[in-house]
């Protein structure tokens, strides 16, 4: 039976309980993966068939592209609080509240398709979407942390992958299935239907099976001796650390890229004379072979540790990708590649049916392509450094033990050693006392 949060692990004989790997870890790692998985599905489920949402609902294709957009904007302000909400109320905590957060925007989506009161649709598709752009900054935050605390070492990038890939794997669900059961607008009631059933699951099993935020005995020596700083502490040291910032600035680049392509893929296509079906496939393929790489990689930094090595390859072929793309992030890069798109002048073969014209989109796919080199190359020039955690791992303790700062020296028994002998030894594990830490108390 588990104990309360931040329990201190049992001892037994003056020696701390070894490492160990609960079976309920994968549960947890399947709630926050299908949770993931559904909030993007939510997310992108609009943008592959954009056009005749616009149609449909009599709306702009500016309206359409910012259902997308405002889980971009709705991350700036609240992705810190979310930190705060993981740090403060626990990893359990954390993804129920999401859970419930994605599932109510999933079912505000779909009102307007159901009730024939509902005076203004796109105010009920946007507060549904931000209610789901609420509950991702709770979900993209959760897969690293729950590696870190209840997974061993040698499982943790294959956790960590496995629940981060959930979320492009829930954007190919959506360029497949939104292009498959939308034809015309009266299909469109039917999609917001399907996308709130993972919605629900991933609510009602965050809510009935999940019972603690930590494991009663952490899974590795690195979960066992982890602390978190202070809040706001924590963040000024972030800011203060060289090969955080560099991370940062370059994934933070590379989702907002991705973010934007994923969101706009459907308008380039359909501007060159491709169907909402070729758009989805495109955009699907691109996922695939994402989740594939994927898989590869944390099997293989999981056994060679070489966690920098693979993430600047890594980087380096998406930015060939993307310029490859543009030759055949965030908010920012989205309005700007809207913004840099003009009417073409030869003749179109669009099969856009918002009824607007069409847009060349050349110089923005070349700025995104160039946006992406420009970030591998500070990746790969500018970010050296060690892998603190599996140094810790490979040469501290079992778990972390703070002695009494006195040592009282016991009455001296015949044959014992002089008290000055006695004094010099060092403590053994009974007179110390195993200290909590900060990650064992969510």
């Amino acid at each position: 039976m588990a104990g309360p949060a931040g329990a201190v692990p049992e001892v037994a004989g003056g020696a701390p309980r070894s490492p160990r790997a609960y079976a309920r870890r994968w549960v947890f790692l399947l709630v926050v993966s299908l949770l993931s998985c559904s909030n993007a599905t939510l997310w992108l489920s609009f943008a592959p068939v954009a056009d005749i949402i616009a149609q449909h609902f009599l709306l702009s294709m500016a309206q359409v592209g910012w259902l997308s957009l405002i889980y971009l904007v709705v991350s700036i302000p609240f992705g810190i609080l979310a930190i705060w909400i993981l740090d403060s109320v626990g990893l359990r905590g954390a993804t129920i509240l999401g859970a419930w957060l994605n599932f109510a925007g999933s079912m505000l989506r779909a009102l307007p398709c159901v009730a024939a009161w509902v005076p203004n649709t796109f105010a009920f598709f946007m507060g549904g979407q931000s209610l789901c752009a609420l509950a991702q900054n709770l979900v993209i935050f959760s897969p690293a942390k729950l590696a870190a605390l209840w997974f061993p070492e040698h499982q943790r990038a294959t956790a960590n992958m496995i629940a981060t890939m959930s979320n492009p794997l829930g954007i190919l669900v959506a360029n497949v299935l939104s292009p498959a059961l939308v034809k015309k607008g009266e299909d469109i009631p039917l999609m917001l239907g399907v996308y709130t059933i993972p919605a629900g699951l991933a609510c009602l099993l965050a809510t009935v099976c999940l019972w603690e935020s930590v494991p009663p005995t952490p899974p590795s020596v690195g979960a066992a001796s982890s602390t978190s700083e202070n809040f706001l502490q924590g963040l000024k040291l972030l800011l203060q650390n060289k090969a955080y910032v560099i991370l940062a600035v370059c994934f933070g680049g590379g989702i907002g890229i991705f973010s934007s392509f994923s969101a706009l893929l459907e308008q380039i296509l359909c501007a060159s004379g491709y169907s909402n079906g070729f758009s989805g496939l495109c955009g699907a393929l691109f996922i695939v072979f994402g989740i594939l790489g994927a898989l590869v990689l944390g099997l293989y930094v999981d056994r060679t540790k070489r966690f920098t090595e693979a993430t600047k390859i890594g980087l380096c072929l998406a930015s060939m990708a993307c310029v490859a793309f543009a030759l055949a992030q965030g908010v920012l890069i989205m309005v700007l590649l809207t913004a840099l798109t003009v009417r073409p002048e030869d003749p179109s073969s669009s099969t856009c049916q918002h009824g607007e014209d069409p847009l060349d989109w050349t110089v923005s796919l070349l700025l995104m392509a160039s946006l992406c080199t420009l970030f591998t190359c500070v990746l790969v020039l500018f970010f050296h450094t060690p892998y603190r955690r599996l140094q810790a791992e490979s040469a501290g303790p079992p778990l972390p033990w703070t002695c009494a700062p006195e040592l009282r020296v016991p009455p001296e028994a015949p044959g014992s050693a002089p008290p000055a002998q006695r004094l010099q030894e060092p403590p053994g594990p009974a007179s110390c006392l195993q200290e909590p830490k900060d990650s064992q108390r969510l």
